[in-house]
């Protein structure tokens, strides 16, 4: 019996009623948020908390600084930093941040997001540029990037085209093949009659030349020295 009272303690006889009756949980509202035992008004969207609300005073607020947002009401008593749009990740500005909303980026001209996140990118990589003999399939967007595709056999492109080009044939128009094309440029092709006549002519055209040059060339030497001797004949 003795032993009995010795347990029932106050003490132990208040931890067991709280246990038999748990404390009540404080809930504050939506538009509340909780310090300590209070449930404090939170600051509207494009504010901080400056003051928590007391027994006696509500919350007092103050606007977000430059270049800090906040998109929702808070408790909070900072303010959100406004996202960078770093160029040297391919982004730009596409709306400034605003005190009640964070800036939105996108990729700059030429480049397509890698990284989205809802409406917003966070990082961008430069669209594919397609070499000679590929052809342009689907052009690069904001979110996608360019996709090249190879030219068949007797078509062309180089780089930029929408779609391969077929090689010109000389033939149809009675122009002589010059250089065949390939898979990044055209035929080439020349009048026909243009290679033979080059052909022809310099061979013949140069002895006549080389004929006539030395003609030229002994006539002058001749009148240089005839020159040369009247004048000595004049000193004597």
């Amino acid at each position: 019996m003795i032993w009995r009272r010795k347990l029932l303690t106050p003490a132990t006889f208040v931890i067991i009623i709280m246990k038999i009756f748990p404390g009540h949980t404080l809930r504050c509202y939506p538009a509340e948020y909780q310090i300590g035992n209070e449930c404090c008004p939170m600051c509207p969207a494009g504010s901080r908390v400056k003051t928590d609300c007391s027994e006696f005073r509500s919350t007092s607020c103050l606007s977000c600084l430059h270049g800090t947002f906040m998109d929702k009401p808070t408790g909070l008593k900072e303010c959100f930093p406004c996202t960078n749009c770093d160029e040297d990740l391919g982004l730009k500005v596409k709306t400034s941040c605003t005190t009640t909303s964070d800036t939105v980026c996108e990729p700059l001209e030429g480049f397509y997001c890698i990284d989205p996140i809802g409406n917003n990118c966070a990082a961008a990589r430069k669209h594919r540029i397609c070499h000679p003999g590929q052809y342009i399939k689907q052009t690069g967007t904001a979110f996608t990037d360019t996709v090249c595709s190879d030219c068949s056999t007797g078509t062309f492109s180089d780089g930029t085209f929408t779609s391969c080009q077929p090689h010109f044939q000389c033939e149809s128009i009675n122009l002589q093949l010059i250089k065949p094309g390939n898979a990044s440029t055209d035929a080439e092709c020349g009048r026909k009659s243009s290679n033979v006549s080059a052909a022809v002519s310099i061979p013949s055209v140069l002895p006549f030349l080389l004929i006539c040059g030395g003609i030229v060339f002994f006539f002058l030497f001749r009148k240089k020295e005839m020159c040369f001797r009247q004048g000595e004949d004049d000193r004597e």
